[in-house]
């Protein structure tokens, strides 16, 4: 018989939810003196959350108010209290042809986002987040010309505030750079590497406009 969660365990999730959206903002906007009005507007968090949450990252020598002291502790940070995204995997023929033809909002992440904005990875195979809400809408698609179950196609089910912040590359929507650094580390391996190139450059540009 299905037991519904306690309540502080739903609580605590949320809250988990909450953090990474914060994080996503601070790290997507590091030489920024945002405000915390901003950080509330662009994050969706409560004010009081927002707050208590800076003052965390602030006893941690990673922020500076609100903005970003140590960028690449910060995204390690993130790392730590991710929580990895429900996924579905597909063989499916040509899928960043289907991708550029749909209206679904999506973004890549991984080896082929890597790959557009960094050119180190081969594309191996193709991950991009999709909105919640559309997720048998992607499923007859990637279905009605490919195969359910794994695949070179993976389907990652996200809250859609990872969508913030992120670009077009050769036609195709991207996540954002800090969200892509995320992705890799989590993926492990060679992806790895790339992040820390990625790192690197951001934090060079950080630092060269502090």
């Amino acid at each position: 018989m299905y037991k519904k969660q306690p309540n502080t365990l739903v609580q605590s999730e949320k809250r988990g939810y909450v953090r990474e959206k914060i994080l996503r903002v601070l790290l997507n906007h590091p030489r920024e003196r945002l405000t915390k009005y901003r950080i509330v507007k662009n994050s969706g968090a409560n004010i009081s959350w927002v707050i208590e949450f800076l003052k965390k990252l602030e006893k941690m020598g990673l922020v500076k108010g609100t903005k970003v002291k140590d960028y690449r502790k910060l995204v390690l940070f993130w790392c730590d209290l991710r929580k990895r995204p429900e996924f579905r995997e597909y063989m499916v023929k040509k899928p960043l042809e289907l991708l550029k033809k749909t209206e679904l909002q999506y973004a890549l992440t991984t080896y082929q986002a890597e790959n557009f904005v960094q050119h180190y990875l081969f594309p191996s195979r193709i991950d991009f987040y999709i909105n919640p809400k559309d997720r048998e809408k992607w499923h007859r698609i990637l279905t009605e010309d490919g195969l359910a179950g794994k695949g070179n196609t993976r389907v990652l089910i996200e809250d859609i505030h990872v969508f913030y912040n992120a670009s077009n590359k050769n036609g195709l929507n991207v996540v954002s750079i800090p969200q892509l650094v995320v992705d890799l580390l989590e993926e492990g391996g060679p992806c790895m590497e790339a992040a820390e190139m990625l790192m690197k450059k951001e934090e060079e540009r950080f630092v060269s406009r502090k």
